[in-house]
């Protein structure tokens, strides 16, 4: 796919003909008048009509607006356009366009509109090391951004999850690349690079009960004592408004909390005493202060 594209004729016309005149006015505002979003992170997995329809109605979307898909993580956009338009359709959510955006090439001004005016901007799984790759440093970062500050949604699963907190996981082992997983707790093994930076007092970590995900973010909370570990589970997501956390979904969100303690060295060995752990469950709430 050579060309970037945005899906829906009429979607195209409405950012047209009224988003880029009313996001103008937008942009000039005094930054005092912007309304901080919210987040909506799925830990990947199936998505039930409760999850998404928990999405459509903590973005507003029954009152008006439009979804916009960013499928630049996946190496297959079409199949992940046509699956997440059909996840909103069968909620009652027509109004879904998309944008696969490549990597180097210059977004125009219509498709920046497209993205700063979604009321939910929603990134579906795949890889979040290629989504970054072509967001990062760019417009479409500033765009998602506007469209946060603006007070609108920001979404994703998977890949998409990944790339919400400020430090983001990679899924690369850096001293054992050969392994299939990650087998000890061990300083400077797991690659940590730059996502989104929505949250920036946490890492996120997706599918996380299901493949057994602890090691990997049990050793990046002894390095990282300062931030909280949050693994989201599949079917399963957190709604976060500034730093208050909501769980809605199937399964569990667990979240790691070294409080700010360092962590002992033997070799290349991890050791801290008493990390707190909190399982939650579906309508349990916690702040990430």
């Amino acid at each position: 796919m050579k060309k970037s594209y945005i899906i829906s004729f009429f979607f195209f016309l409405f950012i047209v003909g009224l988003g880029a005149c009313s996001e103008k006015e937008a942009v000039t505002e005094p930054e005092t008048n912007q309304v901080e979003g919210k987040l909506f992170i799925i830990g990947g997995g199936s998505r039930p009509p409760s999850l998404i329809n928990s999405m459509i109605d903590e973005a507003g979307l029954r009152e008006g607006g439009y979804v916009l898909l960013l499928p630049m993580a996946t190496t297959l956009p079409d199949r992940a356009i046509e699956s997440g338009k059909k996840q909103f359709s069968d909620n009652g959510i027509s109004a879904v366009g998309a944008i696969n955006f490549i990597q180097g090439e210059t977004p125009s001004e219509a498709q920046l509109d497209s993205v700063r005016n979604a009321k939910l901007i929603y990134i579906p799984g795949g890889s979040q090391n290629r989504f970054m790759g072509v967001v990062a440093g760019t417009e479409i970062e500033k765009a998602i951004w506007e469209s946060f500050n603006n007070g609108n949604m920001i979404a994703g699963t998977s890949a998409g999850a990944a790339v919400m907190s400020e430090k983001m996981i990679t899924g690369t082992q850096l001293l054992h690349p050969d392994d299939s997983g990650f087998k000890v707790l061990e300083q400077g093994n797991t690659e940590l690079t730059n996502g989104l930076g929505f949250i920036k007092n946490a890492i996120i970590d997706q599918h996380f009960v299901v493949r057994s995900r602890f090691n990997r973010l049990l050793s990046l909370t002894m390095e990282n004592p300062n931030l909280k570990c949050i693994g989201i589970d599949e079917s399963t997501a957190i709604v976060v408004s500034g730093n208050k956390v909501k769980v809605v979904g199937l399964s569990q969100v667990l979240v790691f909390d070294a409080q700010g303690k360092t962590a002992q060295l033997q070799g290349t060995k991890l050791g801290v005493k008493d990390i707190k752990l909190s399982i939650y469950l579906d309508g349990d709430e916690f702040n990430l202060n």
